[in-house]
């Protein structure tokens, strides 16, 4: 959104000179390509503000300001001066690729139709080397942009430790879920799994051990879920499960299945490591706090019940009283 503004302002505080100057020439066809220019860029800034869809409208800015610098030279007086700079914001309005189609296609129109305009061969062919040159340049800067924001987006979303996602990842995935829960009503479930008496394992053997174990139960999970399905890292020896598509049943299966495997394979020197389970359906309209919450509650009951079991959210009673009706489901 930054890029496109800013490209607004640029190009008003630049153009509009440039427009009284051409009506004050008598080159009326030069002034009215410039504000049409002009308003191009100004209606997909505006547009962008108020929709927010930056992608779409840098994708078509960047075809406004190459051809129109090409629209420009033609008519103008100044050559293909502008296409200079224009080429150059293009790579910062879409991706690289795009950017170099962009950009080669303006180069070629701008040659085809003003081969006769260009004093010589020689002048002809310079403007292309140097406009390719720009293009290359600013091609390098965007792909190292490109390859560094990337870089950034995975530092701050997946766990350096486990390799899975993290807790800032997994609260954009319950929002993601949530939306497509109430637009396609398809079922969402939630697990979240703690290690028991973790904290031994770091006290006793150190931590590196400790980091061994959280690996191995990451490669458990990850062999035992779908696809589709996502695994977080929570924080500390806690993770959490998004399964997409399931019901209630389907939830009971994965996690019963997940707290079996836990149980009979996670090992530390020898010794068995288990794991207490909370699990949640995502409701009608449920928030995506709400939705944890509730696995968290379960989560907790199933500590504070013996633990190295799992306690159903959905059979929890709604308030402090209990009914045999909603009492929790175990797996063990």
């Amino acid at each position: 959104m930054s890029i496109i503004t800013l490209l607004g302002i640029t190009a008003f505080l630049g153009i509009t000179p440039f427009v009284v100057l051409r009506f004050a020439q008598g080159n009326i066809v030069a002034g009215i390509v410039d504000i049409l220019i002009l308003t191009c860029i100004a209606g997909g800034m505006f547009y962008a503000w108020i929709s927010g869809d930056t992608r779409r409208v840098g994708f078509v800015m960047a075809w406004v300001v190459c051809f129109g610098a090409v629209a420009a030279g033609a008519v103008g007086n100044a050559d293909f001066f502008w296409i200079y700079p224009c080429l150059m914001v293009s790579f910062f309005l879409v991706g690289p690729r795009a950017a170099v189609l962009v950009s080669l296609s303006a180069i070629l129109t701008a040659m085809t139709i003003r081969s006769d305009g260009f004093q010589s061969l020689d002048h002809l062919w310079s403007f292309f080397t140097t406009t390719v040159m720009t293009c290359f340049c600013a091609y390098v800067f965007a792909f190292r942009n490109e390859y560094h924001r990337k870089n950034l987006e995975l530092l701050a979303t997946v766990d350096p430790l486990t390799g899975v996602k993290n807790r800032r990842a997994m609260n954009e995935g319950l929002q993601m879920a949530l939306a497509d829960a109430l637009r396609t009503k398809r079922f969402y479930g939630l697990i979240m799994m703690d290690l028991d008496h973790f904290k031994r394992v770091n006290d006793d053997y150190g931590h590196g051990v400790g980091d061994e174990v959280l690996l191995d139960l990451v490669s458990l999970v990850q062999k035992r879920i779908r696809n589709t399905d996502q695994l977080y890292r929570y924080g500390g020896e806690e993770f959490v499960v998004l399964l997409s598509g399931v019901d209630a049943n389907g939830l009971e299966l994965i996690a019963q299945n997940l707290h079996q495997i836990v149980r009979q394979q996670l090992r530390c020197r020898g010794n068995k490591v288990t794991a207490s389970f909370g699990a949640a359906l995502l409701r009608f309209n449920e928030s995506p706090e709400a939705w944890l919450e509730r696995a968290d509650a379960a989560l907790y009951k199933a500590k504070n019940s013996g633990r190295d079991r799992i306690v159903f959210a959905d059979t929890m009673p709604e308030s402090g009283t209990r009914s045999p009706a909603a009492s929790p489901v175990l797996a063990d």
